[in-house]
């Protein structure tokens, strides 16, 4: 019997417009609660290693800042990077991306001068968007992109720190834009489906998305013989490498059964 053949992870796309509202909604709510930090609150550590909460809402205008950034450069030939690369072409950036962390940071000690950051990223981008069409191409530095591609990226930055911020200020509570925080987990989940293609596992993360993975006898009726499922936050810890799959199954955050639905070798997609 010939093997079976890999199952192609399915090419999602997106509402540009919906995701441009998203990307400006979930910013705006972050910028939002930075407004009510106390000066203690911005000295808390995160659980992204030294980084402070200083230096968490001051990457949050980095991460925004970069598409009215790249809107202001020459546009590229063509577009080198598809959507689903992009979550593994960010690792090689994460020292570089640290020390212009720390050095934005530092340059906004006090909640007055990140308010004056936000508002400025806010306009920028604002006024850029309102302008560029999604076929416009971006030189990221990770590799030329279409506009409408980049801000699917940004959706997975803001919801990422958004819960980075949650987690690091108690009673803090930003809220997750619905569209975003959709957008987010459906990008990851097919990263997962990429990174292992196949039919034999499904991936339920209700309500925003089910995908199909890992080598294996494909699945097409009935009760699938290996299922994980978790919660659209958990997924996104687990993929980022802010939860362990062990501690995620421990406590209950996500479940597994099968004997092709253990993604701890293939976790996090990210970090």
């Amino acid at each position: 019997m010939p093997p079976a053949k890999k199952a192609k992870p399915r090419t999602r796309t997106y509402d540009p417009a919906k995701t441009r509202t998203a990307v400006l909604t979930q910013y705006a709510n972050i910028r939002t609660a930075v407004r009510t930090l106390t000066p203690d609150q911005l000295t808390l550590p995160t659980r992204l290693g030294d980084w402070t909460v200083r230096d968490l809402v001051a990457h949050v205008t980095m991460a925004v800042e970069t598409v009215s950034r790249n809107l202001d450069r020459d546009e590229p030939a063509k577009a080198e990077l598809a959507l689903l690369d992009w979550p593994f072409a960010t690792a090689a950036r994460a020292a570089d991306i640290a020390g212009g962390t720390h050095e934005l940071a530092a340059g906004h000690p006090d909640r007055d001068s990140l308010n004056a950051l936000y508002s400025l990223t806010e306009h920028r981008l604002t006024q850029r968007l309102a302008t560029a069409p999604g076929t416009r191409r971006l030189a990221t530095r990770t590799g030329a992109m279409t506009l409408a591609d980049y801000l699917v990226t940004r959706t997975v930055e803001l919801i990422v720190h958004t819960d980075d911020l949650n987690d690091a200020v108690p009673g803090l509570d930003i809220p997750y834009d619905r569209q975003a925080l959709a957008t987010c987990t459906r990008l990851l989940a097919d990263t997962l489906a990429a990174k292992a293609p196949g039919g034999s596992t499904e991936v339920r993360i209700p309500p925003y998305a089910v995908v199909q993975c890992v080598e294996g006898p494909r699945h097409t009726r009935g009760t699938p013989p290996n299922v994980v499922e978790t919660d659209p936050l958990t997924w996104i810890r687990l993929a980022t490498g802010r939860v362990t799959w062990t501690d995620a199954l421990d406590k209950a955050q996500a479940s597994a059964s099968g004997e092709r639905a253990d993604l701890g070798d293939l976790l996090p997609l990210m970090s």
